[in-house]
């Protein structure tokens, strides 16, 4: 659920590397909201729709609550052309719901979110069977214990991940985020969470270093992802693999919302490198949707087809620099 605003008051905190800004409301206040919007959301619910946008034959795999909503929610998802199968419910729980307060004057926002349903899904491996990649996004609960059943299960059946590792997850351990980063072929971060995840490192990096794209983009690759991606909004997208960085920076839209912007991303980068395109047009895929998901309150109804992604990278640059490689650490290194 999505209340938007002008109320709240911005405040900027550019010490504090982990939240550069803040968002202030009046305690005890009460504050009129004139709209209000209701969708489907979560990191899996937004890139399965993304893909399925896109062409791509795809199921989400999730656990919600056993209500009214629920039913709601597969309706949406069957709506968007994502297969169901694999949805699961938690009988005596409602399904996860977030509220998000989103500032009318940068289309930023906080999420409020409750994840009770989500955080009892148990991962079957012989589920995945048949499955070519699995895209991991916010996992909750036991994570850890989910993450090795996912791998163990990717390596047996020649599975390929996607992974998108969330902020909290990086906080509470980043050591398994490291560990599984080694699996994965295609690595997603905002900047932030790149900050988080490079800060953690053995050697202690600079602070002045953790500012600079160059240098996270390296220090990731070394954790031995094949491909890795880090978004940092309206300043765009960088993608490395190991011999090559390529950047191009957002466009410029009238944004009403930011939130699932990273997911729309995702969906549409991911896409294309499923399609075999190059990293050039994998980071226009990307841009291109994140950009016009923006400009709607959700996640879902701004997402891309391929026809109307292929019309608006025509105006997409990159930016390409080259970066001395670094030795890999591959995942026999890592304990």
């Amino acid at each position: 659920m999505f209340f938007p605003t002008s109320e709240g008051k911005i405040i900027d905190t550019p010490d504090d590397l982990m939240a550069q800004k803040k968002i202030e409301f009046e305690l005890g206040a009460k504050y009129k909201i004139e709209e209000r919007y209701e969708t489907i959301g979560g990191c899996a619910a937004n890139v399965a729709c993304g893909l399925a946008k896109l062409g791509t034959d795809v199921s989400c795999y999730s656990h919600i609550g056993y209500d009214e909503i629920s039913n709601w929610i597969i309706s949406e998802l069957e709506k968007n052309k994502v297969g169901v199968g694999l949805i699961t419910k938690e009988t005596n729980c409602v399904s996860d719901l977030s509220a998000i307060i989103v500032d009318k004057n940068s289309a930023d926002r906080v999420i409020f979110s409750n994840q009770k349903a989500n955080a009892k899904l148990e991962v079957q491996p012989e589920k995945l069977e048949g499955t070519e990649w699995v895209f991991i996004g916010d996992l909750h609960g036991q994570w850890q214990e989910k993450l090795d059943v996912i791998v163990a299960a990717a390596q047996e059946k020649n599975i390929r991940i996607a992974y998108n590792p969330r902020q909290a997850n990086i906080h509470d351990d980043p050591n398994k985020i490291i560990q599984v980063i080694s699996f994965t072929e295609v690595l997603f971060l905002n900047k932030d969470e790149a900050i988080e995840l490079v800060s953690t490192l053995d050697h202690n990096p600079p602070a002045e270093d953790l500012e600079k794209e160059e240098f996270l983009l390296s220090e990731l690759f070394q954790l031995g992802s094949k491909i890795v991606v880090i978004t940092d909004g309206l300043r765009g997208a960088w993608v490395y693999n190991g011999e090559q960085i390529l950047h191009t920076p957002g466009i410029k839209v009238l944004a009403v919302d930011s939130t699932g912007a990273g997911d729309a991303f995702c969906s549409g980068f991911l896409a294309s490198y499923l399609k075999e395109k190059t990293l050039e047009e994998c980071l226009q895929w990307g841009i291109a949707n994140s950009s016009n998901e923006v400009q709607y309150y959700g996640s879902i109804e701004g997402l891309l087809d391929e026809n109307s992604i292929l019309e608006k990278i025509k105006d997409i640059k990159l930016e390409p620099q080259v970066l001395n490689k670094q030795p890999l650490v591959t995942k026999d290194t890592i304990q």
